[in-house]
């Protein structure tokens, strides 16, 4: 069976190990840091361990599994790997630096990918001398229970790599997307206004933390609300994305930071991981009660709801994903309750535009245009399913 390299002993570099190894695979999980490395080794023989307690899997198998993860510290021990996946900081420089090095270190047929949730694969790609051998493969955390892996192909990678990388993401026991590949790709493009529209509405005193999230959950039926998802993330890595995203499509205010978010971050105030974000958790703290008003609840749910319609219908107007693809990775990779192209035929795509026209009507602001797909569709009386 292929063996399977992966480059970062962080979270997503240990769940993705484990993933592999879980599906047969001898994996080794590469990092300069030994202190990182012993601590990926303890977790991972961690999780094992309580996997064969709850009888997910035997106590022989939980052993075998183990067995067949190494940690090092060079990528010379990548030298008869068929697949390497590099899961670290999310920094382009970083990860060019990083695959130039990569390519010495493997043979000439292994597949290099990337793990990046927002970067250009093309440019990563481009670091490499056989860049048609790199793709984007986005795993989602915690990757061995979350479903969903986005298959990003550059404009340089070839149709074998593409195939090749599917059937073994697949034969993990995971679903696929596939993806162009643009800023945040499909999940972190498409769900940039469940955050985004969240802050403005929370940013304009319409309604505070507590009463949006209520909103989107009672009301809305979402696992979590907004703000209580922001500080699930951590505001340092939510923001970053925001602001990766908005960057790389030419500053279009569609995906513009939030001022508030951006001072949290600068405060240190990252979520529950630091104690404070938009919520308190220290053990004394009492959680804010929302304004359990239904009109009000509503208006925020449609807005934001809307604002996500249209984002999922643009990235089908560009091609993005597939209408299947779109829907399929909003509810496996951050688990929407449905499809937004299904919710968008529930509601009446008219309806949908003449929402999106009256909130560009009342700020004449861009982030509110109609997506040109929901438009000609409410014309013609289409729907997409």
């Amino acid at each position: 069976m292929m063996k399977v390299g992966i480059i970062g002993a962080g979270a997503m570099g240990t769940g993705i190990a484990q993933v592999a190894a879980m599906a047969g695979h001898t994996v080794t999980v590469q990092d300069k840091q030994p202190e990182a490395l012993e601590h990926a080794s303890s977790r991972l023989h961690a999780i094992l361990d309580r996997l064969a307690e709850k009888g997910k899997i035997s106590k022989t198998e939980s052993q075998a599994i183990a067995n067949r993860c190494r940690f090092v510290r060079k990528m010379d021990d990548f030298q008869d790997a068929g697949l390497v996946i590099e899961a670290i900081v999310e920094n382009l420089d970083v990860k060019k630096a990083v695959f130039k090095a990569l390519q010495e270190a493997v043979p000439q047929d292994c597949i290099l990918a990337t793990n990046t949730s927002s970067l250009s694969v093309a440019a990563i790609a481009a670091a490499c001398e056989r860049p048609e051998r790199v793709i984007g493969l986005h795993f989602f955390n915690p990757a061995p229970l979350m479903q969903l892996v986005e298959i990003i192909p550059a404009i340089q990678t070839s149709a074998f790599v593409v195939q090749q990388s599917r059937q073994i993401i697949e034969s993990w026991g995971k679903a696929s997307v596939l993806a162009k590949d643009t800023p945040g790709f499909i999940v972190n493009r498409v769900a940039r206004p469940f955050y985004g529209e969240a802050l403005r509405i929370f940013e304009e005193g319409i309604a505070d933390a507590a009463t949006i999230d209520w909103a989107m959950t009672e009301l809305g039926g979402f696992r979590m609300g907004p703000f209580t998802l922001m500080d699930f993330i951590g505001h340092d890595v939510n923001y970053t994305v925001t602001e990766t995203v908005f960057q790389a499509f030419f500053y279009d205010p569609r995906y513009k930071p939030s001022f508030a978010q951006k001072r949290l971050v600068e405060a240190g105030y990252l979520g529950r991981k630091s104690g404070r974000g938009f919520y308190h958790y220290n053990e004394n703290a009492t959680p804010p009660q929302p304004r359990t008003n239904d009109t009000l609840g509503e208006q925020i749910f449609s807005r934001i709801l809307v604002m996500l319609i249209n984002e999922a219908a643009d990235a089908l107007f560009w091609q993005v994903a597939s209408r299947d693809d779109i829907d399929r990775a909003m509810t496996l990779g951050v688990n929407y309750p449905k499809g937004l192209l299904q919710w968008a035929d529930e509601w009446g795509i008219a309806p949908c535009v003449e929402m999106l026209d009256s909130l560009y009507r009342m700020y004449h602001e861009d982030r509110y245009r109609c997506s040109p797909l929901l438009r000609r569709m409410a014309l013609t009386g289409e729907t997409f399913y």
